[in-house]
């Protein structure tokens, strides 16, 4: 889902002329379209699931990220403590 830049920029122009073909653009390539105004990004238009997709995925890695940084700065517990702490003992 890499935006591949000599494919995938459009001007914003081309969005207010005809935004279905945008949308349906989106939709059938699977990857994010910079729209620009005058030469420069100003947006990105992308695929709800496909950034439903990306969302789920970047808040999974945050959350592996922390769980490492726990285990590096000591704040672990043991197995028993963790089932104490859950209520599963």
């Amino acid at each position: 889902m890499q935006t591949k830049f000599s494919e995938d920029v459009i001007p914003l122009s081309d969005l207010k002329v005809n935004p279905g073909k945008v949308v349906h653009r989106v939709n059938d390539r699977h990857r994010p379209e910079l729209l620009t105004s005058r030469g420069r990004g100003v947006a990105v238009v992308q695929d709800l699931n496909d950034y439903e997709k990306t969302a789920e995925e970047l808040r999974f890695i945050k959350t592996v990220a922390k769980g490492l940084a726990y285990i590096r700065e000591g704040n672990t517990v043991t197995l028993a403590e963790a089932k104490n702490i859950l209520g599963t003992e």
